[in-house]
């Protein structure tokens, strides 16, 4: 689930590490970080940014690289200062993002073309047949309150007439992300395909290019909106077709209540191939593939008895297959499946997270990006035959040479419903298995997100294990990757069986002798700063101290004041006025009702710009504990939302964390 799930920053720093045994939070920001992979038309070039941060200046500076895939061994060299590569369709020659629109250049020696665009571009992509760049941009569709006083520019004031007026770490500023076609040769100015609309595509904050589509003739483009009076009700989006040229969008996915997304044409044109889930207002549903025909307009389901949610999805160069990731039992691994059979079939398997897919017309492999709890993203090729997988970049290599890993295995755990329970144990660089370690237990968000093999840069299993940590990461009840029974077991009951999932895991890691009980931390956000909240009522002596992230603490309040409503309807049943049995749920399950129970040190971290989970919710967890005489602290970020994307607030966030974790769990509190 997406609601109350934090997202990783993609931040790094341009400094070169300086030799060390274990990674440090410095370090951490240090590292390159690859992304938005793409293949060349012809299968022989990717394209691919490296990441990385000038922490001095507070900024991370993408730059794109070239591999060629010909040359065995081949290494990649950068090719441009900038974001959003994309491939023109016929040609060795790329398009991409700059600060003032987009640039064009060949491959090799070349002219360069700049094509200015104020206002700025996201979600590039070329037409399949090279005449038209499609992009999108924010545009002003609401007048703002200023507008009618024009006599008082220095006024700062906002007004809103319906609910949607702050979304996840923005207010409302009357602008919708709108999608524009503009003509690659012959002039012609950009058009609106939207204008007037107050709707966005893709949908916000998480939507991306892959929520629009171009069909392979060039004549038309499918995008993903939410065409609703209720936005911050529903999430019933749709997929709609609209020309090149403009006109009245079509939509294909009528009567389908819960998200439709990320169409991609078959390259014969034949179908679109999608995701839905089958209910509105729940957002964690199963997605669920399906394939739009476009002679008659029919949708059918792909794989009605896959218990996963396809991701990603890819055509083969013949539109007899496809490709697509899923999560599974804290993985990410490819599948594929043939439009004849109408299986789905594991291709890949390992410890690790698979992104980015790109597949050739034709040929063995498919490429993507790799990442897992110790290293952040490489490029990789991935026989489909085998399952075999090959790293082609190694952007950290030279640094992770000199760094001492972790041990990360899974296990499984007796839940108190007799279910196992999956987690991820990870231990300090040369683990001793006859010495006393400090134990941390990971509480995740979402609610429903899966604790899978990703590479955080800030809750990062390598960097608390380096610091000497060992670390549960509980893939409790309520997360996705183990059958949609299992993700769906945490909505209306947030206090019950998924708190009971992580104490099991708890108290039998508690009980190992190489843990030392008395230095235990409990440490989560979003849903996981709720469930820190709640160990603090229900927990016992069981840790020595907990941090909590921007977590939910008074049910209530929570309802009211955040911003997308349609996730606390489903999750905790609706507004707690609705019935007795409601206001019952919200009394047993919030745990500001549960404070004269704290004794346990608590950290506090919060956003000033979080409207998913209000900075409020936090303050009034620090008031209670500080009436209560507890120990606690409370750290608040003015210019960060629901996640810390700025490099030296990063810093700061883990200097600050790990200072409350050494305090209450380190050497110092062992003697």
């Amino acid at each position: 689930m997406r609601s109350l799930c934090i997202v990783a920053a993609a931040a790094v720093v341009s400094a070169v590490l300086p030799a060390q045994q274990v990674l440090t939070p410095e370090g951490l920001l240090a590292l390159e970080r690859v992304g938005d992979l793409v293949l060349s038309p012809d299968g022989q070039h990717l394209l691919f940014t490296v990441r990385t941060v000038d922490l001095a200046k507070n900024r991370t500076v993408p730059r794109i690289f070239h591999l060629p895939l010909a040359a065995a061994g081949g290494a990649a060299i950068p090719v441009a200062d900038g974001s959003q590569p994309v491939w023109h369709p016929g040609s060795n020659a790329f398009a991409f993002v700059t600060k003032d629109g987009i640039e064009t250049r060949p491959l090799m020696d070349g002219p360069r073309v700049e094509v200015p665009i104020p206002g700025g571009v996201q979600n590039l992509s070329w037409a399949p047949d090279g005449e038209h760049f499609a992009y999108t941009q924010a545009v002003k569709v609401d007048p703002v309150v200023g507008d009618a006083h024009p006599d008082l520019p220095l006024a700062k004031a906002r007004a809103y007439d319906d609910l949607m007026v702050r979304h996840w770490d923005e207010w409302n500023d009357g602008t919708y992300s709108h999608l524009f076609v503009k003509p690659y040769t012959g002039g012609g100015g950009p058009r609106d395909l939207l204008a007037g609309e107050r709707v966005h595509t893709p949908l916000p904050p998480f939507g991306g290019a892959e929520q629009i589509a171009w069909s392979p003739d060039g004549r038309e483009l499918c995008y993903t909106a939410r065409r609703v009076p209720n936005p911050e009700a529903s999430t019933d989006s749709s997929l709609w077709v609209v020309p090149v040229g403009g006109g009245q969008p079509r939509c294909i996915t009528e009567g389908m209540p819960g998200y439709d997304q990320d169409p991609v044409y078959s390259p014969d044109g034949r179908w679109i191939a999608f995701s839905s889930m089958a209910h509105g207002g729940f957002e964690s549903d199963r997605l669920r593939l399906f394939l739009h025909d476009r002679q008659d307009g029919k949708n059918v389901e792909l794989l009605p008895d896959f218990d996963a949610s396809p991701h990603e999805v890819r055509w083969t160069g013949d539109g007899k297959r496809l490709f697509f990731t899923v999560e599974t039992q804290g993985t990410t691994q490819l599948f594929s499946c043939s439009i004849a059979d109408r299986k789905a079939v594991q291709v890949t398997t390992g410890r690790h997270a698979l992104s980015g897919l790109q597949v050739p017309k034709d040929g063995p492999f498919v490429y993507a990006l790799r990442a897992s709890m110790e290293r952040p993203n490489e490029v990789v090729r991935i026989d489909v035959s085998t399952g075999a997988i090959t790293a082609l970049t190694d952007r950290n290599g030279e640094t992770f040479a000199k760094i001492t890993l972790p041990q990360i295995d899974a296990e499984w755990f007796e839940a108190t419903d007799g279910q196992k329970i999956h987690a991820w144990i990870c231990k300090p660089p040369g683990f001793d298995p006859a010495k006393k370690y400090p134990f941390v237990l990971y509480c995740q968000g979402g609610p429903q997100s899966m604790v899978g093999q990703g590479f955080s840069t800030r809750w990062n299993f390598h960097l608390m294990a380096a610091k000497g940590y060992v670390v549960a990461g509980v893939n409790r009840r309520g997360l996705p990757g183990f059958g949609q029974k299992w993700n769906d077991q945490i909505s209306r009951d947030w206090g019950g069986q998924a708190m009971k999932d992580l104490l099991a895991v708890c108290d039998a890691m508690q009980s190992r002798p190489y843990i030392d009980k008395k230095r235990s931390a409990a440490v989560g956000a979003s849903f996981g700063g709720y469930t820190v909240y709640w160990m603090m009522g229900h927990a016992g002596d069981r840790f020595a101290c907990m941090i909590s992230h921007c977590g939910v603490f008074n049910l209530e309040s929570m309802y009211l004041s955040t911003e997308e409503q349609f996730f606390v309807d489903w999750d905790l049943g609706g507004p707690f006025w609705k019935s007795e049995e409601a206001a019952v749920d919200y009394r047993r399950f919030s745990p500001h009702r549960y404070v004269q129970n704290w004794k346990t040190p608590l950290l506090v971290i919060e956003g000033e710009r979080d409207f998913r989970v209000p900075y409020d919710q936090g303050l009034q967890a620090f008031t209670a504990a500080q009436m209560q005489g507890v120990p606690s602290r409370f750290l608040v970020f003015p210019d960060e939302g629901h996640w810390v994307l700025q490099p030296q607030n990063g810093v700061l966030w883990q200097r600050e964390f790990f200072a409350w974790l050494d305090k209450w769990c380190g050497d110092k509190a062992a003697k």
